[in-house]
């Protein structure tokens, strides 16, 4: 319990990767959306306990967390994938904003601590979150907005536009899921900068202040 508390960046970073994980075995179960969406909920209340830690505002997080949990909630009871567009764009801003606040968190001081290493993963793990809830956006709006190799023309997966939301950010490729409209490669393209910037702004610099401390 004392090192959560010592280190929440970390408590948030293995929820999301248990997330990751757990969503390919349940999105093609019958009740699949349902245990979706409550992860999903629990993923959003860790974070707002993070973002206290951070100089971002707590308020702020949850003004935006309180709508995404009544639309989930409205899903799971009443299955109206009309509110889709509605909660992955609100999904989408509050994960902006909490990776925000984990970046302000890491750069407010010269030093390297434990949980600012954890903070780097899991901003860089909100981040791709949150683009791919920006894709999941664009394809409710434009049906066809994304392809793969299998089952070209139905929509693709959480678990899919996850997958090329990570390779994008990390600029390792982009592999058999691809943007075909000019709208999702524009945001495609900009996922690859954002990438870009994080690894050079955010990580060399926690990277240098860690290399410091070991030579002092």
């Amino acid at each position: 319990m004392r090192s959560t508390k010592r280190h929440p960046s970390a408590v948030l970073l293995l929820t999301q990767l248990l997330g990751m994980l757990l969503y390919p075995f349940i999105e093609s179960v019958r009740g699949g959306h349902i245990i979706f969406n409550v992860f999903g909920i629990l993923v959003l209340l860790v974070a707002t306990r993070m973002v206290r830690r951070t100089p971002g505002h707590a308020w702020i997080s949850a003004s935006i967390a309180g709508p995404v949990i009544a639309l989930l909630g409205l899903q799971m009871a009443f299955d109206l994938p009309g509110l889709l567009p509605w909660s992955s764009a609100l999904e989408a801003a509050f994960y902006f904003y909490a990776a925000a606040s984990l970046v302000a968190y890491m750069m407010e001081d010269r030093q390297a601590t434990t949980d600012e290493l954890f903070a780097a993963g899991a901003a860089f793990t909100l981040l791709a979150w949150a683009f791919t809830h920006v894709f999941i956006l664009l394809q409710t709006l434009q049906p066809g907005t994304f392809g793969a190799a299998v089952n070209a023309a139905a929509p693709r997966t959480w678990t899919e536009l996850n997958y090329l939301s990570f390779a994008l950010l990390s600029s390792t490729g982009i592999g058999d899921v691809i943007p075909l409209t000019s709208q999702a490669r524009a945001i495609a393209s900009v996922e690859m900068l954002v990438g870009l910037m994080y690894l050079a702004a955010v990580v060399a610099r926690l990277i240098g202040f860690t290399l410091q401390s070991n030579k002092s």
